[in-house]
């Protein structure tokens, strides 16, 4: 497979992930993929199958979507919104991924890249004020 149809299958995985196809994972990703987001650092299609399960469980409808990527050598960057509703209130997180191929065209690594300061931890009430303060007093 051609890192350009491994990464298209990627990206469709994501675009249509749902409970009933996070198992897909598995015919995408080598057996010790590395999964890093600002919350997780797993490896293992076991690991990172139980992180989009778990997802399903606490937040409600949550769905990716890919917006564009590049892709240089063995590797993949992926520029992705984030939608989901958590106790009755939208969010939305906007990303990037680096995501590396191995030879046959399963991934190997996947790096999340965003904010989570300001897309999430600025949204919880005390922590959310007290972040913006540290925010404003370095500000330039």
């Amino acid at each position: 497979m051609s890192i350009e149809e491994a990464v298209r299958s990627y990206i469709r995985y994501y675009d249509d992930l749902r409970p009933e196809t996070v198992d897909g994972i598995d015919a995408l990703v080598a057996p010790d993929v590395r999964f890093k987001d600002p919350f997780n650092d797993v490896r293992g299609r076991d690991k990172l199958r139980a992180i989009f399960a778990d997802m399903f469980t606490v937040l409600q409808a949550p769905r990716f979507v890919v917006r564009d990527h590049a892709v240089s050598g063995r590797t993949a960057y992926l520029r992705w919104g984030f939608d989901f509703t958590l106790r009755g209130r939208a969010y939305n997180i906007e990303g990037m991924s680096e995501v590396r191929f191995d030879e046959a065209g399963l991934v190997v690594e996947h790096i999340d890249h965003w904010d989570a300061a300001e897309q999430v931890y600025e949204h919880i009430p005390g922590l959310g004020a007290l972040i913006r303060l540290v925010k404003r007093r370095m500000a330039h």
